[in-house]
């Protein structure tokens, strides 16, 4: 794994490369989550772990993983078109991107980018909520809206929600009305799996798990999914997983650092999977 470059450093096709995405100012409750790329970081290098991937890749030795380091971000409506031209760029490099958020309002233009070169893509978007607020506090680019954003502008992509369990009546129409799939916890069944086929964009709100194994969010929502169950689910895709983030860890909620070191596992766990794709 390479340490924090620039854009001009050359990566061959296929290259994952992580960019941090430090914005929380669309976030509607709290805010720090533009703290976590930086503890993300902090967690994999500290020497509690090693960069081993549980597929066997070894990430520390890995060419193929490049990071970015963070982007600069403006405040306002000019973050998104950044994002978004940021991450196009990537991807005209036939690179495959790993977004550290951040709040979960930078997954849509990351997705807008996404959309554009993918016409056939799955998002596979592991949440305790929807996110499919028409809009949300006057702000229509709130964390609450970003999927209501992307269906949208992609009307033709497949959205998959995993661990939903805070959907209000509102949510549950956007859903209906865009054609998402809502794999809600308390309809599981002994043996859920995800059957997705085509290229896979998984965006990871932390807040999918249970807040007693990930406190260090924003949203705390009990009944949730346990570490060992996503990453099941994360390990068990057999379409190729092009892109991805993960979102919504807050640091200032997290003082005993255990949502870092999940996001972290998270990190690699996903990293593995879009390099073994």
């Amino acid at each position: 794994m390479a340490n924090p470059g620039s854009f001009d450093t050359e990566f061959g096709p296929g290259t994952v490369v992580v960019v941090g995405l430090p914005s929380d100012e669309n976030s509607s409750f709290k805010r720090g989550a533009a703290l976590a790329p930086a503890r993300i970081r902090e967690a994999l290098t500290s020497g509690s772990m090693n960069l081993h991937a549980e597929n066997g890749i070894d990430l520390g030795d890995e060419s193929r993983l490049y990071d970015l380091g963070d982007l600069e971000l403006a405040e306002g409506p000019p973050m998104l078109g950044q994002v978004s031209e940021a991450v196009a760029k990537l991807l005209a490099r036939d690179a495959r991107v790993l977004a550290l958020g951040g709040d979960h309002a930078i997954t849509y233009p990351i997705l807008r980018s996404y959309g554009a070169r993918y016409g056939n893509l799955s998002i596979l978007d592991f949440d305790a909520h929807p996110d499919l607020y028409d809009e949300y506090d006057g702000s229509r680019y709130s964390h609450a809206c970003p999927f209501a954003r992307i269906m949208e502008e992609y009307p033709a992509l497949r959205l998959v929600q995993v661990g939903v369990r805070a959907a209000n009546p509102h949510q549950r129409e956007q859903a209906r009305r865009f054609g998402v799939e809502l794999a809600e916890v308390s309809e599981w069944q002994d043996g859920f799996a995800l059957v997705l086929e085509g290229p896979v964009y998984i965006s990871l709100d932390l807040d999918v798990l249970d807040p007693a194994f990930a406190p260090g969010v924003s949203h705390h929502e009990p009944g949730g999914l346990s570490t060992r169950e996503l990453i099941r689910l994360i390990q068990s895709l057999n379409a190729p997983v092009v892109g991805a983030d993960i979102v919504e860890f807050n640091p200032t909620r997290d003082p005993s650092g255990i949502t870092a070191m999940v996001a972290a596992k998270l990190y690699k766990e996903i990293a593995a999977k879009m390099l073994e794709s």
